[in-house]
């Protein structure tokens, strides 16, 4: 990746911690003896640095272009000290080249330290193994990221990921222990603690009900993890209950960061529209919006939160135009004003013929005040008026009771990931003869938390049914 800051003074370490840990499998890399790292008065600061802030990075983990010859050809030799270290250290000389501010002041860890067991995961780009450290008999989680070597671009994707998780400290985020890679393979593992349930895998189960002050234990631990993220200018990109882990002590974490990116109000770069898992992607991204912030996250959360309130996703479109038509007719269409200033490239085309009155009140009317009214906050179709993390942490939601429970005191489940509930529900079909063959939404086999159950039917107006029994909103 090899950016540059603005400045000619820069700290290297307070960004990225690049300490070693006992046992961590990392070290650090020494550079102090370079000649383009000169110590600049007391505060010991480097002349040079190849870290990256949250503004330098866009879309594709490119940065601004470096200014003068001099610090060009410095770069350049500073570059070619800092692969050489790398290559020494054990880091293969193509992912060095490219990536090299992501993986600084590591070694990489050996794949036969570790004992594969089996596959508690699958996306897109990367599968999720449980595995075994084989000297101390810890269980870690590898997640297997597949790139293509050849092109930096594909690996420059995935060094953001690397780099975003070593910016981030908190409780409730997901920390990256290490990463195994060879000189050959065109595959890389990230290191993670095991975590034994993820939410999606937990509300499918039968046997498992979540009481309000549990769901508030888990929700003020979701959004105290965005709020770190966002206080360190990463939007996280793809909140979904797949992605919200729990362990058996009661603490969920946010995990896969592969689509987050940072957000800043400097040097700001078109981003891409294309992220956030569709049943939880906000209406500004459906309408093809390239400028965007943190809010994007504090919509899927307001998903999140319904979904556990109901214990099924409110919002189950199949298709962009589906999505976002259930979207306005549970949360109402936009004002006039919105699509005027707005200029998203998809308005023309999804602009409704007439506009759509929220319908969310009426919709969760058997839920309390104050859940109502921070999901509708959260689900506010004007990305402005749904806050911030703060704001959501000090909604009145989290100061009534019940109080959010302490971590500790939640029950122990059995091991219960998403990829659990798809194999249950594989088993099902194959056990009715196939009777289930082409659902296309997850099926929610347990009751709601303990709160009144809904009406099944809800009038709306211009003559639609919003049946929650088989959508979940409002019907097409």
């Amino acid at each position: 990746m090899g950016c540059v800051s603005s400045k000619q003074a820069v700290s290297v370490t307070p960004a990225l911690d690049y300490s070693a840990r006992p046992g961590s499998g990392r070290a650090r890399v020494g550079l102090d003896q370079h000649p383009c790292f000169k110590k600049n008065g007391d505060h010991h600061h480097h002349q040079v640095v190849v870290s990256c802030g949250a503004s330098e990075l866009g879309e594709s983990g490119r940065a601004p272009s470096s200014n003068g010859e001099s610090l060009s050809f410095r770069l350049r030799n500073l570059h070619k000290y800092i692969e050489g270290e790398q290559v020494a250290a054990g880091w293969p000389a193509w992912l060095s080249a490219v990536a090299g501010e992501a993986i600084h002041g590591w070694v990489p860890l050996k794949a036969d330290a570790f004992e594969k067991l089996e596959k508690i995961g699958q996306g897109t780009y990367s599968s999720v193994f449980r595995a075994r450290e084989a000297e101390t008999g810890r269980i870690v989680a590898l997640k297997k990221v597949r790139f293509d070597n050849f092109e930096p671009e594909s690996v420059r994707f995935m060094a953001r990921e690397i780099l975003i998780l070593r910016r981030l400290d908190h409780p409730n985020i997901m920390k990256l222990d290490g990463l195994i890679t060879s000189r050959l393979s065109c595959s890389m593992y990230l290191v993670f603690e095991y975590m034994e349930h993820d939410i999606t895998g937990l509300l499918s189960c039968p046997d498992v009900r979540f009481s309000e002050a549990q769901i508030k234990c888990y929700m003020k631990q979701l959004i105290s993890g965005l709020d770190h993220c966002h206080s360190k200018g990463v939007m996280h990109r793809d909140i979904k209950g797949s992605n919200l882990l729990v362990n058996n002590e009661g603490i969920l974490k946010v995990g896969d960061f592969g689509l987050a990116n940072f957000c800043t109000f400097r040097h700001r770069q078109p981003l891409t529209s294309r992220v956030v898992t569709l049943w939880y992607r906000p209406p500004e991204l459906l309408l093809g919006s390239t400028d965007y912030g943190a809010s994007v996250d504090l919509w899927s959360v307001g998903c999140v939160f319904a979904e556990l309130l109901l214990g099924k996703p409110i919002l189950q479109g199949r298709t962009e135009v589906e999505q976002l038509h259930k979207i306005f007719k549970l949360c109402g269409s936009p004002p006039d004003e919105y699509w005027k200033k707005s200029k998203l490239p998809h308005a023309t085309l999804f602009k409704p013929q007439q506009p759509y009155d929220s319908c969310l009140r009426e919709t969760f009317k058997d839920l309390p005040t104050t859940a109502v009214n921070l999901i509708k906050t959260l689900l506010s179709v004007e990305p402005y008026k749904r806050g911030t993390a703060a704001s959501a942490l000090a909604s009145e939601y989290f100061s009534t009771k019940p109080y959010p429970c302490d971590p500790s005191s939640l029950p122990k489940y059995p091991p219960s990931k998403e990829i659990d509930a798809k194999n249950r529900e594989e088993a099902r079909r194959k056990k009715i003869g196939g009777r289930g063959h082409g659902t296309e939404t997850r099926k929610c086999t347990r009751k709601p938390c303990g709160i009144t159950k809904l009406a099944a039917e809800v009038s709306l107006s211009h003559g639609h049914t919003c049946t929650l029994a088989h959508t979940g909103v409002c019907g097409s």
